[in-house]
């Protein structure tokens, strides 16, 4: 028996209402019957009817604005109250954590909607405080933030920058003044002077041991020799000269050199010989020893007087100091009074130019003579680091609170960083090489981030949450985070933090972080839910053509007249797939916009009209295209079978929608049935699923569809078969629920053996309770199933059965509208799968008799025919092998018996002679007996199960 028939296309009636018969009869009268359309067919068919009214909803020019100049202003919040509702409420609670995560497709405008609301909020509010980073002459390390009014911190910049330059050059010009010379000459005068009368008394000492002040000429140190050993040149001099002018010639230099070794090193040896040498007596040694006390008793004196004159020099240098304090304090006390006179309200700005202060006066020399790197102005820097005031974040006044959106949310671009700079394998920084974040920047106002650009850098998050959290923004080295530990450098002291953050992602991106961060709802604790749509009613409809006359004269677009307006609004019902909505989607607005407007200005014309926003529109379809003409390329070929005319069995034209990228468009798919009788016990065998290309919602649905089926039949007779389902010629993932209808059609007709139309494809989801249900991308299945039948030309006949709930979302192409209207094509909707299945099949499909029995002419009769057929057939099948399995073991019996008594066979023989009637009635009545179940067997096989079970009436 053949489970899976195609009826030639030949068999088909051009008749738009006809459904082929499972059964044929020789007489004409049964053709004409098998012909004529089921009453219960015709009203399903007219009751399930479509009108072309209800294919698109169109708007009408004349209530829009005559060209987007004379549209009204537009709404910032349209359509999205909601979102704007929350947001206002994060707003108005300054608490701790009420950030705002504003949760909506890509594409929807969040960005702009709320960049613009919180501009309008800003401007009213007060200014931020600025902030600076300046030098901490206590600790260089942790560089001090000082905190001014908005706009003092240029000013204390520009201040301090001026300072620098009056105060290097004021203190160079005092210091390279004569008044400066003459009382350094002064000091140093006085000085040499207290020296020279030292020496001239320590001199004077020592001509009392016949002992001499001269200087070493090597090192220029003091020593006392004997006078006999200076050179004859300085004899005659006075040793006031010698002493001050501290000259030798070489020969003394030589004679000083020895005579210092000889007091120094010589003493004892001289002391040991004296008694061996004969050259020397007792008076000379005594003299000697004498000498050498004298000249050692002076050389302590000399030592004793050069730390006199250490502390003379050091008296010196103070008073040298001193001077200079006292000349840098006179110098610079006017440039600092205007200053701080500036800056009374801000009393740690006035103990910060103090400092300034005290440090200039203190390294006055170092600043002067600048040769020293912390007092040289950088190459980019107009002041030394050591006195920069670097700007974090300056204001203008009266300017309103910051809206920052921040592209790149790094760690760095969030928290701010310090940079170093490398110089000859040396790395350096300084307090005017930190850099301020967007958290420094929207400081004290409001700050957009896009949340996954943010999750995408590592530590960003945990450096906003952090910073959030504490309420402070401090500056850490991300090298020590990633290696644990780094170089030394800058710790500047945190600022504190008053902000608003504001995260945009889609809604899943929001349910993902609250599932895998614990603190996320504690940080954001208000969620803004932005709309893909709003209703689509007059009031809407001109604030989006407000919306479309505010990106006009952003973008200086021509204007577009009313049939323009109208033909956008009917496109963004489109892509709301919805007649009663309105898509919110900017990112498609603004693309049809600019393109409608390319066409019009290649026409020529300074109005933009219907045709150019069409022409714009196809250009975008056929873009998009690329994979939809493939396909069609092999319809045309052949390639992809799809029958859309005659019938078959268990065959159905399934709509589907092919998504990839940003390409999506409807395409039949022919779906098969195939049932094996009599094996399994009703187990469908989904093949998608079997081999991974079915997705979790396409396997509900099957399992729906099959608890379905279970619930319908197994009350009645069990489920003796099994069947498997496929999608024909699909090699991708398959997933979704829309199938199950058409699953479900393809099914019962293999059951049935009941032909379905192939002039109708079909799309649906189904409950438990065969309710049809509505199904998502409706148009573009409709626009796929008629492009693939006015490729193979249209009949008249052909048409798509939808769910009844997805008449309200048809927005369909104006072709298909046209095609509708001359009855070339046809739209169903329908509620319950019987409907459809009515539609498909021509049949009635459930109806009863007065005993709650399916008729047999229903579809549902003809299933549970065809299952109590298969098991009857089985159960005969079964009888005929017991009844030649019994006759073959009676015969075998037999055979044994006459091969071990054939005596016993004789008087058998005999006994048949005498009574033959008898035995002839035996043999005749085995073979009518086995005659009869042949005949029995046969006549169960003709007559149908369904005339036992269904009542006829």
């Amino acid at each position: 028996m053949t489970e899976h028939l195609h009826t030639p296309l030949s068999d088909v009636s051009k008749d738009a209402n006809y459904v082929a018969s499972p059964t044929t009869d020789s007489s004409e009268a049964k053709k004409d019957d098998a012909q004529t359309p089921h009453p219960i067919f015709v009203e399903v068919q007219q009751n399930c009817a479509i009108s072309a009214e209800q294919l698109k909803r169109y708007s009408d020019p004349d209530d829009l604005p005559t060209d987007t100049r004379t549209a009204p202003d537009l709404d910032v919040g349209f359509g999205q109250q909601r979102a704007l509702k929350a947001l206002h409420t994060a707003l108005d609670i300054k608490a701790s954590g009420y950030h705002v995560f504003a949760a909506g497709e890509n594409g929807l405008g969040k960005r702009t909607i709320i960049s613009r609301l919180l501009t309008r909020i800003a401007a009213d509010e007060t200014t931020p405080d600025d902030w600076v980073y300046v030098h901490n002459f206590t600790d260089p390390r942790t560089p001090l933030a000082l905190r001014l009014s908005a706009g003092q911190a240029s000013l204390l910049q520009q201040q301090v920058n001026h300072l620098w330059q009056h105060a290097k050059k004021r203190l160079g010009q005092r210091f390279r003044s004569d008044q400066y010379q003459s009382k350094i000459e002064a000091i140093k005068n006085n000085t040499h002077q207290k020296e020279s009368q030292a020496y001239e008394v320590l001199n004077a000492e020592g001509k009392q041991y016949d002992l001499a002040l001269t200087f070493r000429p090597f090192d220029n140190k003091a020593v006392f020799v004997h006078p006999s050993k200076l050179t004859v040149e300085n004899e005659g001099n006075d040793n006031k000269a010698a002493i001050n002018n501290h000259e030798r010639t070489s020969t003394a230099e030589d004679r000083l050199e020895a005579d210092t070794l000889d007091l120094n090193n010589n003493a004892n040896i001289d002391s040991d010989n004296a008694f061996g040498d004969s050259n020397y007596g007792n008076s000379d040694y005594e003299a000697e020893l004498s000498n050498f006390a004298q000249k050692n008793h002076m050389q302590k004196r000399l030592s004793q007087l050069t730390i006199a004159l250490e502390q003379l020099e050091d008296e010196a240098n103070d008073a040298i100091e001193a001077l200079h304090r006292s000349i840098a304090q006179r110098a610079l006390e006017p440039l600092f009074t205007p200053i701080y006179e500036q800056f009374t309200a801000h009393p740690l700005v006035i103990e910060y130019l103090k400092t300034v202060f005290s440090d200039m006066v203190t390294h006055v020399e170092r600043i002067v003579n600048g040769d020293d790197e912390e007092f040289v102005t950088a190459a980019l820097a107009t002041t030394p680091s050591r006195y920069a005031v670097n700007i974090i974040v300056s204001h203008t006044p009266e300017s309103g609170a910051p809206v920052v959106f921040e592209d790149l949310p790094t760690h760095l671009n969030l928290l701010g960083h310090v940079e170093q700079i490398t110089q000859l394998g040396t790395v350096t920084t300084d307090v005017s090489m930190i850099r301020a974040g967007a958290l420094h920047r929207a400081n004290g106002g409001y700050l957009l981030l896009e949340a996954s650009h943010l999750l995408e850098h590592p530590y960003a998050w945990q450096g906003l949450k952090r910073a959030l959290q504490s309420r402070k923004i401090k500056l850490s080295s991300l090298e020590q985070m990633l290696t644990l530990t780094g170089s030394l450098s800058l710790s500047p002291a945190p600022i504190e933090l008053d902000i608003k953050v504001i995260l945009l992602g889609e809604a899943d991106l929001y349910y993902e972080l609250l599932e895998l961060e614990p603190e996320f709802d504690a940080v954001f604790k208000v969620r803004a839910d932005f709309h893909d749509d709003v209703s689509r009613t007059s009031e809407h409809e001109l604030a989006l053509v407000a919306k479309m006359a505010d990106i006009i004269d952003y973008a200086d677009l021509y204007p577009f007249d009313s049939s323009a307006q109208a033909t956008l609004l009917e496109h963004l019902s489109l892509q709301a797939e919805e007649q009663d909505r309105l898509s919110l989607h900017s990112d498609l607005l603004i693309k049809l916009l600019h393109e409608s407007n390319r066409h019009a200005r290649l026409d020529d014309q300074k109005l933009v009209t219907a045709d150019h926003v069409t022409q714009a529109i196809d250009d975008m379809d056929e873009r998009s295209g690329y994979l939809r003409d493939l396909y069609w390329d092999e319809l045309k070929n052949g390639q992809q079978l799809i029958q859309t005319k005659g019938v078959a069995v268990g065959q159905v034209n399934a709509l589907t929608v092919v998504s990839y990228a940003d390409s999506e468009f409807g395409m039949p798919a022919r779906l098969t049935a195939v049932i094996q009788p009599n094996i399994g016990a009703g187990e469908i065998l989904d093949i998608e699923r079997d081999v991974d290309l079915g997705g979790s919602l396409h396997a509900k649905g099957m399992l729906i569809m099959t608890s379905y089926l279970r619930a319908l039949f197994s009350q009645h007779h069990a489920l003796n078969f099994s069947a498997s389902l496929a999608f024909e010629q699909s090699y991708a993932q398959i997933d979704g629920d829309s199938a199950t209808v058409s699953e479900g059609c393809a099914l019962l007709s293999a059951l049935a053996n009941v032909p379905i139309n192939q002039s109708l494809a079909i799309t649906g989801s189904m409950n438990q309770l065969g309710e049809v249900q509505a199904v998502g991308g409706i148009n573009a299945k409709i626009a796929g199933f008629f492009d693939a039948c006015r490729e193979q030309a249209l009949t008249g006949e052909q048409g798509v059965v939808i769910p009844m709930a997805n008449v309200k979302q048809l927005m369909l192409r104006d072709d298909i509208i046209e095609e509708v209207k001359a009855g070339n094509f046809h739209i169903y909707g329908v509620y319950t799968l019987s409907e459809a299945l009515t539609l498909m099949t021509g049949l009635p499909i459930d109806t009863t008799n007065k005993k709650d029995r399916y008729r047999k002419d229903t579809l549902f009769g003809k299933v549970l025919s065809r299952l109590m057929l298969w098991d009857e057939n089985q159960n005969s099948g079964d009888d005929i092998d017991d009844e030649k399995k019994n006759k073959k073991s009676k015969k075998n019996r037999k055979a044994k018996h006459h091969k071990k008594a054939p005596k016993r066979k004789k008087d058998t023989l005999k006994k048949t002679k005498k009574d033959p009637d008898k035995t002839d009635d035996k043999q005749i009545s085995d073979a009518e007996q086995h005659s009869g179940i042949e005949k029995s067997i046969d006549y169960q096989e003709k007559i149908r199960p369904v005339d036992i079970i269904v009542d006829d009436t």
